[in-house]
């Protein structure tokens, strides 16, 4: 798949113990973006965060909280995410679903004989 030049970046702020039909939703949002055939995903854990509920979720260990922070960054061509947007409106009940136009400079995978197994 070649992706370069214009594109835009697709993150949705979750919480790590929001669920998606006994599945953790972060999990959900992977496999449909993979599904989709979009470029790639990654999740990433906050340390310390708040919401639209203005509660703050930490993980510092005095005040350790059990629902924090997901990022959920999915990077494609413009109309490949658009295309996910409605699978999204589905799944995400609470939290910030945003889109940031971006520039991709290089996107290039291991060819099969790099690939762990």
């Amino acid at each position: 798949m070649k992706l370069e030049g214009s594109a835009l970046r697709l993150t949705v702020f979750v919480g790590d113990t929001d669920i998606w039909h006994h599945r953790p939703l972060y999990h959900e949002i992977v496999h449909r973006a993979h599904q989709a055939g979009l470029a790639g995903a990654s999740v990433f854990r906050g340390m310390e965060g708040y919401g639209a509920s203005n509660r703050v979720h930490t993980s510092r260990i005095l005040s350790l909280s059990e629902d924090l922070p997901l990022a959920i960054i999915i990077v494609d061509a413009g109309e490949k995410i658009r295309a996910f947007l409605p699978q999204l409106d589905e799944l995400v009940t609470e939290g910030l679903v945003i889109i940031d136009p971006v520039e991709v400079i290089r996107y290039v995978g291991r060819t099969g004989a790099e690939q762990p197994r």
